[in-house]
């Protein structure tokens, strides 16, 4: 049996946030306009973002923004060894509570690509 924890966490979420999006269309369009132009290629390519937006996801504990951020990275082509490489990174600057997360990050990463 394969474990969907990550794929399951990011749908269940998303169906969490339907009533926001009906309830606050103004609000959630904004958030999705911000998301769109911050993650936007530009100086900074759009994998490169993702990474550090992987790597705040480490860093807050945010669980959902895990699982979102890991799916992008295999949407985008990121490679077991460049998450690795950041996850060492959020390890070192977010301490202990991070290395526990980025074990986190790495199981959605491996899950998502599994998947693809």
């Amino acid at each position: 049996m394969t474990k969907t924890r990550y794929r399951d966490l990011t749908e269940n979420t998303n169906a969490y946030l339907a009533p926001l999006r009906r309830d606050l269309p103004d609000v959630m369009q904004g958030f999705s306009a911000l998301a769109r132009s911050a993650l936007a290629a530009g100086a900074v390519d759009a994998k490169t973002k993702e990474l550090i937006a992987l790597a705040i996801g480490v860093a807050t504990h945010c669980d959902d923004c895990i699982g979102f951020h890991a799916k992008a990275l295999v949407r985008l082509g990121a490679t077991d060894d460049e998450v690795r490489e950041m996850l060492g990174v959020a390890v070192y600057m977010g301490g202990g509570p991070s290395l526990m997360y980025a074990a986190h990050a790495l199981e959605a990463f491996q899950e998502f690509s599994a998947a693809a």
